[in-house]
């Protein structure tokens, strides 16, 4: 369960799409982290994380978790950004037979889930097959 306070920390990396990067071995994260998962060390920067990339690895949800029943089946990818960061992100407003492994993917922000009884809703980061022209 996502709380307002949560969503209000994590603000920098939902909201302004920021990671983190070692200024000793150039890793980058998504979300930042106070340690380089790499080499370990705590000499890490904020930085803005690109909105392209392509997709790693996916798989397509049919059952859904609680709360996620309506987007259901759709696909969960891990996404590989232009300067190396990875992440999980759900692949949107894309006909599930698009989604490939080596597709270039753009990072936009959508719902994620509203909150609570007064129907808080938390906005963060996810992904669209980018369409040949």
């Amino acid at each position: 369960m996502l709380t307002i306070p949560r969503a209000w920390r994590e603000k920098p990396q939902r909201y302004l799409f920021k990671g983190g990067k070692c200024k000793d071995c150039g890793f980058v994260t998504y979300p930042a982290r106070k340690v380089c998962p790499k080499c370990h060390s705590e000499n890490i920067e904020t930085v803005d994380l690109p909105r392209e990339g392509k997709i790693i690895t996916y798989t397509i949800v049919y059952s859904a978790p609680e709360g996620f029943g309506d987007f259901s089946p759709y696909p969960l990818a891990i996404v590989e950004l232009t300067n190396g960061a990875r992440l999980m992100l759900q692949i949107v407003d894309t006909d599930l037979d698009k989604v490939q492994i080596g597709e270039k993917v753009n990072v936009v922000f959508r719902r994620l889930l509203v909150e609570g009884n007064a129907g808080i809703i938390i906005y963060g980061p996810k992904a669209t097959v980018v369409e040949d022209k």
